[in-house]
C-alpha cells in the first residue's frame, strides 16, 4: 500500500478512528503478511461512516478481495441490507465469506465470482452506495453502470484515486491540471479519465481525499 499521508498523519488518523474488531485486526494482519493491498483501517472507517451517512440499505462493491471493506461498510447496515461482494479470485471471495460470517454479517452478503461490470447487469437498483476498487482502466466504466441505478443522495467511493503501485501520480497530477504528458499507462489513464467523467457529470459532487491511496467521493445531488 502507498499511503498518501505522511507515516506520522496516517498513524494519528488511525489512532483517532474507529477501533477495529477482533476479526478486522486479523484481516489487518493477513493483509500485511500477504502483501495484499487492502484500504486498511483510516478508509474503512470512513467507509463505515459513509454508509451510517447515506442510511444505506444497499451496497455494490466492484472488486471485493478478501471482504476487508465489505466487512466494514456490513457493521453499517440493517438486519435486512444487502452488500454485493464481487470477486474474480474464488479463493479470496471463499476467504470473505469465512470473515463475514465470523462477524456475523453472512445473512447481508451475497457473493459473486466473476466480472463486477457483468454483475452488476444482474441487479436492480438503487443502491444506496457503491465502492470501486477493481481494474483501475474499467473505472469510468463501474461508473456509468453503478449510475443508473444509485439512489439519490447515494455515494460512490473509488478506491485508489491518487497512488498505488502501478498508478503514475505525478503524470496523474498533469493530467488533471490539463497537461498532455507522454507515456501514461493505462491505470494512470484509468484513474483519470474516471475522475473527469464523475467531475463532469451535473448529477454529481465529487471530492478527492487523501486517505489510504486516495479515494474519490462522489455524491448523486439529484
Amino acid at each position: 500500500m502507498v499511503d498518501v499521508l505522511a507515516d506520522e498523519i496516517a498513524r494519528f488518523v488511525r489512532a483517532t478512528g474507529p477501533e477495529p474488531d477482533e476479526t478486522l485486526v486479523e484481516m489487518d494482519e493477513y493483509a500485511a503478511a500477504e502483501g495484499f493491498p487492502h484500504v486498511g483501517p483510516e478508509v474503512g472507517g470512513f467507509l463505515r461512516l459513509i454508509a451510517r451517512l447515506a442510511d444505506a440499505e444497499r451496497i455494490f462493491e466492484f472488486g471485493s478481495g478478501y471482504g476487508y471493506s465489505a466487512y466494514w461498510f456490513a457493521e453499517a447496515l440493517p438486519d435486512d441490507g444487502e452488500i454485493v461482494l464481487t470477486e474474480v479470485d474464488a479463493d479470496e471471495l471463499e476467504l470473505a465469506k469465512s470473515y463475514l460470517e465470523r462477524g456475523g454479517y453472512d445473512g447481508l452478503a451475497s457473493y459473486e465470482l466473476g466480472d463486477a461490470l457483468e454483475t452488476i447487469e444482474d441487479y436492480d437498483g438503487p443502491f444506496d452506495v457503491a465502492l470501486i476498487d477493481h481494474q483501475k482502466h474499467r473505472y469510468a466504466e463501474a461508473f456509468e453502470a453503478i449510475r443508473p441505478k444509485l439512489s439519490i443522495g447515494g455515494v460512490i467511493v473509488a478506491d485508489n484515486a491518487m497512488r498505488a503501485g502501478i498508478i503514475q501520480f505525478e503524470k496523474l497530477l498533469e493530467v488533471v491540471e490539463g497537461g498532455d504528458p507522454d507515456d501514461v499507462n493505462e491505470h494512470t489513464q484509468g484513474i483519470a479519465t474516471y475522475l473527469e467523467t464523475v467531475r463532469d457529470d451535473p448529477d454529481f459532487e465529487t471530492v478527492v481525499l487523501p486517505l489510504g491511496e486516495g479515494i474519490a467521493v462522489s455524491y448523486r445531488v439529484r
